[in-house]
């Protein structure tokens, strides 16, 4: 079932942007990291240390680079979106700059309330993915925000009753949670929530501490081959494609040899207005000078962001993207 401001109708007219962005070889998904800041202390990410006077080198708003790709998906992300206190301001100009576009926050939750998390839909965020890679206080420690998981299942509570319908929870799959990603999809079915996955690298800062090692790639075969049973037999929920879960094995034996498409059909925007295909690479170019990216040999991630632009286009997906499930007891 699609978001409440989407309609089966609006489903043909995305199908036909993504044709005509894919024909003129221009990205279908831009990330705005509108920050480099965060409150957080994950491990695999070093954005926690940016100096706080970084945030002289963030744009006022990014309407002008969103009205010069004008994609069919927008992230705003960072860093931690919500230490930005105009980010309100900052969507409702992007929505305002594009047409035809669905509009979703990555968050890890720590900050969100009901009030903000209203705010942001009103100025035009269509879906909210909160971070989520355990449903006990390991995730606050992995994280380094004590009461994290504990708090983000009150607020997603708190958005439900009042009527925001389009959460998903983000889920690193790491060597230590395997056994936690089907118990956090049953949990957000319960919510009413979906779930998308990506895979722990250690590109970000080197660190690789929770790789999947080699004598858990069964254990993770398993994982997998559950996670796509409980989709195909329950849709709505696990919305990452089904193409890119079958492909997390083949990426984590050292088997995946297709070149990257990310920053073909995807880039990423730094705070400053600099492009990058992939939030780890170095920034190229501002947007203004924004030149196309070709596909390259690189297997350094396997980030949803790369692996959903290899994934074949179908109706299910455009659903997987846009829908949302209804809670089951």
């Amino acid at each position: 079932m699609l978001s409440a401001r989407f309609k089966p109708y609006h489903v043909p007219l995305f199908l036909a942007k993504y044709a005509w962005l894919s024909a003129r070889r221009r990205p279908v998904l831009v990330h705005f990291e509108v920050t480099l800041r965060c409150n957080a202390r994950c491990g695999f990410c070093d954005y926690w240390k940016t100096p706080t006077d970084a945030r002289h080198d963030e744009l006022r708003s990014y309407a002008d680079a969103a009205r010069f790709f004008n994609p069919m998906l927008v992230t705003f992300t960072g860093g931690e979106p919500l230490l930005r206190r105009d980010l309100e301001d900052l969507v409702a100009a992007v929505d305002s700059a594009v047409r035809l576009k669905y509009v979703t926050l990555i968050t890890h939750g720590g900050m969100l309330t009901v009030e903000r998390a209203l705010a942001l839909r009103d100025a035009g965020i269509n879906q909210f993915s909160i971070s989520l890679d355990y449903l006990d206080d390991r995730h606050d420690a992995a994280r380094g925000i004590p009461g994290l998981t504990e708090r983000i299942f009150r607020t997603v509570d708190g958005m439900r009753s009042r009527g925001i319908d389009n959460i998903r929870f983000n889920t690193v799959i790491k060597d230590d949670n395997l056994d936690q990603l089907l118990p956090i999809v049953e949990r957000a079915a319960t919510l009413g929530c979906g779930v998308n996955f990506s895979v722990y690298t250690q590109a970000k800062n080197g660190n690789a501490r929770h790789v999947v090692r080699e004598d858990l790639h069964s254990e993770l075969d398993d994982a997998v081959a559950r996670l796509l049973d409980y989709k195909r037999r329950r849709r709505g929920v696990i919305t990452s494609s089904d193409a890119y879960l079958e492909l997390v094995p083949r990426y984590v034996r050292g088997e995946l040899t297709e070149p990257c498409r990310s920053g073909e059909r995807t880039i990423h925007v730094d705070p400053a207005g600099r492009v990058k295909r992939c939030p780890d690479f170095p920034t190229d170019f501002h947007w203004r000078d924004f030149e196309r990216y070709r596909p390259i040999a690189c297997n350094a991630c396997f980030y949803a962001c790369r692996g959903e632009a290899q994934a074949p286009l179908r109706l299910s997906r455009v659903q997987d993207v846009m829908g949302h499930a209804r809670p089951v007891a």
